[in-house]
């Protein structure tokens, strides 16, 4: 069953693109069968392609038209290469109907493309969904009862055990845990939690059983309210978009007035006859429809987007591509981001008399039995080195790690933790870890036999080329650069300062990124926001382009973006950009020749009385030219 389900799936999907194939396959034999003088097959097949590469460019221009009593491109295409068609058995110059058809098939491409757009929208909000849990384990009559989601009310109380996900936004009412919350706010160490403090739903319980209490309806969790936001995003339509749109129903309407009139008026204001009066009015339709203005986008965008594809970075879309020219301001998520989103040991430093090796190995041979991410950062640094695995090892939640090694004692955690198995810490070692800790960093503390033998600092590493990505950046005039990060203050202006942004936004949740996000774009427009969490999938999807780490970038971050990083380099945001000002600039090139032409045939059509093959061989003409001038974008 799960087979023939997909395959229905993957059909729906790709409806319009297979229309578009088929158009093209269709189109292709009827040119064949003109070639050969096949007339009775090339009056099949052409048909045929208008019907199934048109059929939907029709249905929506008939929607428009009588339910919003308004006209499209969409419509004028199906008149324009109606027009060719009927123009074609009228004067028996049948390659015309391929001309129509082939204007059916650019519109054709078009929509499937706009097509795949929306259904990135439903692939975001199911994999949104697949860390949302389906039931939870319910406190009721004295035992555990398993319930739906959304059966849940507030006042329930659940349970749930290790390594389990939250299934909703609770309070803890007993227990002690780490929490793995970097879906939700970003940050790289799981966070310890206890009795007072709130869970989010889709986060990861650790080591600890929770006893939690419902204190706002599921349907109010912070995850669905992600969900929402991602979705209410996706599917505004930006300010440019909207104004094309506009611009395309008044061209549409603009270009059919004028020829209903053009049909009728020539026949009594200047003596036509009416052969010739319906003749200009239908090579008026045909040279002015706007195939070529067409061409001169997409051809350039695809271009763009291969010759991005070959240097690592993926396009989505044709519109981010010319969009991430007009960035004026910059946000980068933290985590992951400007961080390589893994936390490793940043620094050893050891007391007299031991060495950076002594105190790696001493803390490696008990923290070799812990799961903590820091726990396994030293044990990481300290694979090189001889040491063996401590006895006897016990975890104190939220403090340190006992162990013992040779005979020793040895204790490794927090400064508080270590002083009461240790006569002294000594004040310059202090000093050092106090500085350390201002700095937004972790220091753990290493003690064997009541002597303390130095402090290893653990942080999440800046990526190498962050420095002098953000530096190009500005170089290349951005005007704004800011930091987005659930992580705390410290930390995050730690991070800011050493890769050079000044402005920073800490503690945030999802739609506090989003909400800076908006505020962005109120200053600045156009606002880019790179990330790779799902805590940064709403902010991804209201900024003007999106674009995730690929990487190490969650699903949802990875469907939500315009613009995907393959290798995670930030240097690459750069190159994104230069190539989408120089598809800007072959963009408006292509414009200005493709109006150019319609200008000089339509003048052509009333002054210089241009047939209509000369008027489409001025038409398709133009399009080849503007086609091959998009082309340019695939060179190195």
């Amino acid at each position: 069953m799960l087979y023939p389900q997909r395959l229905t799936q993957f059909t729906k999907e790709h409806t319009e693109a297979f229309a578009a194939i088929l158009c093209g396959v269709l189109l292709f034999f009827g040119w064949f069968a003109l070639h050969l003088n096949f007339l009775g097959w090339a009056l099949l097949l052409l048909p045929a392609a208008y019907v199934i590469g048109g059929y939907e460019s029709a249905r929506e221009g008939l929607t428009t038209l009588f339910k919003e009593k308004e006209l499209d491109v969409d419509l004028l295409m199906i008149v324009a290469a109606l027009g060719a068609a009927i123009l074609g058995l009228w004067q028996r110059e049948y390659h015309l109907i391929l001309d129509g058809g082939i204007l059916i098939l650019i519109f054709a491409i078009s929509g499937a493309l706009e097509g795949y757009a929306m259904q990135r929208t439903e692939r975001s909000i199911r994999s949104l969904m697949s860390l949302t849990q389906d039931t939870a384990r319910v406190l009721r009559s004295g035992g555990e009862e398993i319930i739906s989601i959304s059966q849940l009310k507030v006042g329930d109380e659940i349970v749930v055990k290790p390594g389990e996900l939250i299934p909703t936004d609770a309070m803890i009412v007993s227990g002690l845990s780490t929490l793995n919350q970097a879906a939700i706010t970003g940050e790289s160490v799981p966070i310890e939690k206890t009795v007072g403090e709130e869970v989010f739903a889709g986060t990861l319980n650790g080591y600890g059983a929770l006893k939690l209490k419902v204190h706002q309806p599921p349907e109010s969790s912070l995850l669905q309210r992600v969900i929402r936001l991602v979705e209410q995003a996706q599917t505004e339509a930006p300010p440019s978009q909207q104004f094309v749109e506009r611009f395309e129903r008044r061209y549409a309407l603009v270009i059919v007035v004028a020829g209903l009139l053009l049909a009728i008026l020539p026949r009594f204001v200047l003596n036509w006859d009416w052969e010739t009066t319906i003749y200009r009015a239908l090579t008026f339709l045909v040279v002015a429809s706007p195939c070529a203005l067409m061409a001169a986008i997409m051809p350039t965008l695809l271009s763009g987007i291969a010759h991005g594809a070959r240097q690592g970075i993926l396009f989505k879309n044709g519109a981010q591509l010319e969009m991430i020219a007009k960035v004026r301001a910059i946000a980068f998520d933290k985590t992951g981001t400007l961080t390589t989103g893994q936390v490793q040991v940043f620094q050893v430093i050891p007391t007299r008399g031991y060495t950076e090796a002594d105190v790696l190995k001493v803390a490696a041979s008990v923290e070799s039995s812990s799961e903590h991410p820091i726990g396994e950062a030293i044990v990481q640094a300290a694979q090189d080195l001889n040491w063996s695995r401590a006895v006897e090892v016990r975890a104190i939640p939220g403090q340190g790690i006992l162990g013992i090694n040779g005979h020793q004692e040895v204790i490794v955690g927090k400064a508080d933790f270590v002083q009461q198995y240790v006569t002294h810490l000594p004040s310059e070692l202090k000093d050092a870890a106090d500085l350390r800790e201002q700095e937004g960093k972790t220091v753990v503390w290493v003690a064997q036999q009541e002597q303390v033998l130095g402090v290893i600092v653990i942080a999440d590493q800046i990526r190498a080329e962050a420095v002098r990505a953000i530096a190009h950046l500005k170089k290349l005039g951005v005007e704004q650069i800011v930091m987005l990060t659930g992580d705390n203050k410290r930390t995050a202006h730690s991070v800011a300062q050493a890769v050079g942004i000044e402005r920073v936004y800490a503690e945030l949740l999802p739609e506090d990124k989003l909400d800076v996000i908006r505020r962005l774009q109120k200053e600045y427009q156009t606002v880019a926001m790179v990330g790779d969490g799902i805590n940064d999938a709403p902010a991804l999807a209201q900024a003007s382009v999106g674009i995730a780490m690929g990487k190490i970038g969650s699903d949802v971050a990875l469907e939500t973006a315009d613009i995907i990083l393959m290798a995670d380099r930030l240097e690459k945001i750069e190159a994104a950009m230069r190539l989408g000002k120089r598809a800007q600039a072959i963009v408006k090139q292509n414009i200005t020749v493709a109006l150019g032409f319609i200008v000089l045939l339509l003048v052509g059509n009333f002054v210089g009385g241009i047939n209509l093959p000369l008027g489409v061989i001025g038409h398709e003409g133009s399009t080849v030219l503007v086609t091959l001038s998009g082309l340019r974008l695939l060179r190195k």
